[in-house]
């Protein structure tokens, strides 16, 4: 029966989620049961298209990306992928029927970071959309478990949010990514003689994404409310570790929050959404 093959895939979904990403799976830990499954299949998904274009530099990654998007349509026409990333995130993709142009637009996102490029404004926000705010979209198909309304009001902060994310990505790895990828994703910020001026122009567009998508946070449903406040958490938590080095520090040392932290964010978490304080 198929059924062993989806749990099989589930399973591979969770343990790329858990290989790749703590501070996901800590927050995925974080919701309501019936949503961790579906989440693992949304990070699984977006993990390996990432791979692609980041680590498989001895391949060609744009046969190896076309491929990847051939197989997720099919698998998402077919109803089944032999790959299990792509089985798990087409049964999702069925059954909270999110909106296969999240879909394309992020693996164009995937497709930009191909080439090697200075973004201006307009393709800085093009990648933003598509490696980041979609995907919070997707994530917000299932948190809303097909209540359109709710998905609709939720949607401009969800997408402040997975922007927020991928910004203070951009900052934390702005070093390796100039140095080691060739890419600069901040527009009008020369890398080269990056200042301290150019840092604080770059989190105060990041808390200004954080005060919108905490007020969408404490609009979610309880089942995804903790776990997403979780992560939201974490990513404050590495913002602050960030907003208080200097520029130069920032572009030669990669930031990261400590276990001891992580586990305090998660017992703060616990309490706040106790006591009804989120």
């Amino acid at each position: 029966m198929k059924e062993k093959f989806d749990r099989l895939s589930a399973e591979c979904s969770k343990l790329t989620t858990r290989r790749y990403s703590t501070s996901f799976s800590m927050g995925i830990s974080f919701l309501d049961k019936k949503l961790h499954e579906p989440i693992y299949a949304i990070y699984g998904f977006v993990r390996l298209a990432d791979e692609i274009v980041d680590s498989f530099h001895n391949y060609n990654k744009k046969e190896l990306l076309a491929q990847f998007k051939t197989d997720c349509f099919d698998a998402i026409k077919q109803g089944i992928s032999l790959n299990p990333i792509l089985n798990a995130f087409q049964d999702t993709v069925s059954k909270y029927r999110i909106d296969h142009q999240l879909i394309i637009q992020f693996l164009h996102s995937m497709e930009m970071d191909l080439h090697d490029q200075q973004y201006d404004s307009q393709k800085y926000q093009e990648y933003i959309l598509g490696s980041a705010e979609v995907v919070g979209l997707m994530c917000l198909y299932v948190f809303t478990e097909g209540d359109q309304g709710r998905y609709e009001a939720l949607k401009p902060k969800a997408m402040r949010l997975g922007a927020a994310f991928q910004k203070i990505n951009f900052l934390r790895d702005i070093g390796a990514d100039y140095l080691q990828l060739n890419r600069s994703y901040f527009p009008e910020i020369d890398l080269a003689n990056f200042t301290d001026t150019d840092k604080k122009k770059i989190e105060k567009d990041i808390e200004d994404d954080f005060k919108e998508a905490l007020q969408g946070i404490r609009a979610l449903p309880r089942s995804s409310r903790r776990g997403v406040f979780l992560a939201y958490q974490y990513y404050r938590k590495l913002f602050e570790k960030i907003r208080l080095a200097r520029a130069c520090t920032v572009f030669s040392k990669r930031f990261r929050v400590s276990n001891g932290h992580k586990i305090m964010l998660m017992f703060d978490t616990l309490l706040k959404h106790k006591l009804n304080w989120i």
